[in-house]
């Protein structure tokens, strides 16, 4: 029985998709259970002593916070346009039913309009998810934004704390889908390349996700912050 090359998507792509939900499941346990050995949870601190300062401090403290917030809030929107923009042109693209380009003989591995079908939509659902984050990343900035800037109110650093870390989270989670859209889009160019750049990709992303620096310990004059920090981590 001769090897046909459209089984090296049965083979490759799951295993490449596999190597990928492994990590990042590994990777949620490390941040759910053991936070400060990621790079998130290093954010995270640095965030909540970044807000416990804000909100003690005066009104020039909070000038230069919103403007930290505005840039995060500036950064999540323009991704966001970005990723409904490629959706758009994958739409479009879907529906030129003319266009042939990765249905080459050159290309190694499944090329049928029914697989062709199934690559276009998994790249478009990653490109909607990565929008979705994006849209409430710049949702919870905005929420904090108008937490910091509300005068003469007893707003509780917790309450700001937990918009400016959702607000990150979902930044977070916006770039994995990001990383996933990467790895689907080499897949138009056969099943190999999807699953070496799935290799590539986790032992990079472990090498960036990873923090081996000990959490430092805020201690400004007084030493309220690192009472207050001590208390919310």
């Amino acid at each position: 029985m001769a090897f046909n090359k459209d089984y090296l998507d049965l083979i490759f792509v799951p295993g490449g998709l596999l190597v990928m939900f492994a990590y990042h499941l590994y990777l949620l346990y490390r941040y759910l259970n053991f936070p400060q050995t990621t790079v998130m949870g290093l954010d995270n601190h640095d965030k909540k002593a970044w807000v416990v300062r804000i909100m003690q401090g005066d009104k020039k403290d909070i000038a230069i916070a919103l403007t930290v917030i505005a840039s995060n809030t500036s950064a999540a929107t323009f991704l966001a346009s970005v990723s409904l923009t490629l959706s758009s042109l994958i739409g479009a693209w879907i529906g030129n039913n003319s266009s042939n380009i990765f249905r080459s003989d050159i290309i190694y591995g499944d090329t049928r309009p029914s697989t062709m079908s199934i690559k276009y939509i998994s790249l478009l659902t990653c490109f909607l998810l990565a929008f979705s984050c994006f849209i409430q990343s710049a949702r919870h900035f905005v929420h904090a934004n108008y937490l910091i800037s509300t005068p003469d109110s007893d707003v509780p650093p917790k309450m700001v704390e937990v918009a400016v870390i959702k607000g990150g989270d979902f930044w977070s989670l916006g770039l994995r889908a990001l990383y996933f859209a990467l790895d689907l889009l080499l897949w138009f160019f056969g099943p190999i390349p999807m699953f070496v750049s799935s290799v590539v990709l986790v032992v990079i992303l472990h090498y960036l996700d990873t923090n081996s620096t000990p959490l430092h310990r805020y201690r400004p004059p007084g030493g309220k912050m690192a009472k207050r920090v001590a208390e919310i981590s």
